[in-house]
């Protein structure tokens, strides 16, 4: 185990977790919500420091991240837990372990060693991913920083219920994040997810405000959160706060809770590409679809192509200094 950042004592040895947004008030001999970090005789403690449940070498594209280092390696990572509970979760064997099964696996690999194996892999960055990388904060935080020191940037795939807290003390060595805004409806957040809207509303425009490179993915399940009105709802909100943040728009498909849902209709998706580009947003990108246009990046003011995508293989990038070659336009992101 390992002592826990970002809490407070509370009288008769209770705790309170400020690390995500739950701020789960945990009594003498408790688990959070999480399921992972412990109160133990008045002190927090993580279990998951140095349990790697997985790690994979990924294209920086599956995370998806489009406008940060495309077409260069991530070396992804996780441990189990998640401070959610979501029915439609893909990866809920590890995500869940904790909860459902009571048991914390994983293979102890030191934060060092995660940033030895990047190096030898030749990946530009390490991502904190597949689980909630919230609930695993000291490890990810201890490898950061010594991903910063090797010249290795540092990618958080996340829900964004986060506290502020959690975000001013990860901001320094985080470089980029793709979050989760799985809805724009309070009732989801607490019937699908086990969470709320607001905290996940106040993360991305946190993580801009510290100039942490955001992306923001929208898994649109058929009949809880695919209505025009509410897709709309979140394209407005993204180009709010900056138009030039790239939207995924991404299918489901059956799998965990939610099994009997159907796949999402690709027309859906291309209805709300259209929407998001209504709106002012002006890189909506479509997922989980073979042989899709839409995963390539325009030029947003003259219309040329300048990376062409399919799946998470890059053929062409003409983006070599952040600029379109053809008009000169800013194209914002990390190209290089």
């Amino acid at each position: 185990m390992k002592k826990a950042l970002l809490w407070t004592p509370l009288p008769e040895k209770a705790v309170q977790c400020q690390l995500c947004a739950h701020r789960c008030i945990i009594k003498n001999g408790e688990m959070g919500i999480c399921h992972v970090r412990e109160n133990i005789s008045g002190t927090l403690f993580s279990h998951t420091y140095n349990k790697l449940i997985a790690a994979h070498i990924d294209p920086i594209e599956k995370k998806p991240l489009f406008h940060f280092l495309p077409g260069s390696l991530s070396y992804s990572v996780a441990t189990p837990g998640c401070n959610f509970t979501c029915l439609h979760c893909q990866n809920a064997s590890i995500s869940q372990m904790p909860r459902e099964l009571g048991v914390i696996k994983g293979e102890s690999v030191s934060p060092d060693n995660i940033v030895k194996n990047a190096l030898s892999h030749h990946c530009k960055s390490v991502s904190y991913t597949y689980t909630e990388p919230t609930i695993f904060f000291e490890y990810a935080y201890e490898t950061a920083v010594i991903a910063r020191e090797k010249g290795i940037k540092n990618v958080f795939v996340t829900n964004g219920f986060m506290t502020l807290e959690a975000i001013e003390k990860l901001a320094p060595v985080l470089d980029a994040a793709n979050i989760d805004l799985k809805a724009f409806s309070d009732t989801f957040y607490k019937k699908i997810c086990g969470g709320r809207l607001n905290p996940v509303k106040q993360t991305i425009m946190k993580m801009v405000e510290k100039g942490i490179w955001v992306e923001i993915t929208t898994l649109i399940i058929p009949g809880y959160n695919d209505s025009e009105s509410e897709l709309k709802k979140i394209a407005d909100f993204i180009a709010g706060i900056n138009s030039e943040i790239p939207w995924h728009v991404s299918a489901f498909f059956p799998t965990y809770r939610l099994k009997n849902t159907p796949p999402t209709p690709t027309r859906i998706l291309i209805k709300t590409r259209k929407t998001g580009l209504a709106c002012g947003l002006k890189f909506v990108y479509t997922g989980n679809v073979p042989d899709n246009d839409s995963e390539s990046t325009a030029c947003p003011e003259c219309g040329r192509l300048l990376v062409r995508r399919k799946g998470y293989s890059i053929s062409d990038n003409v983006i070599k200094t952040g600029r379109c070659p053809y008009c000169q336009a800013k194209i914002r992101g990390l190209w290089s």
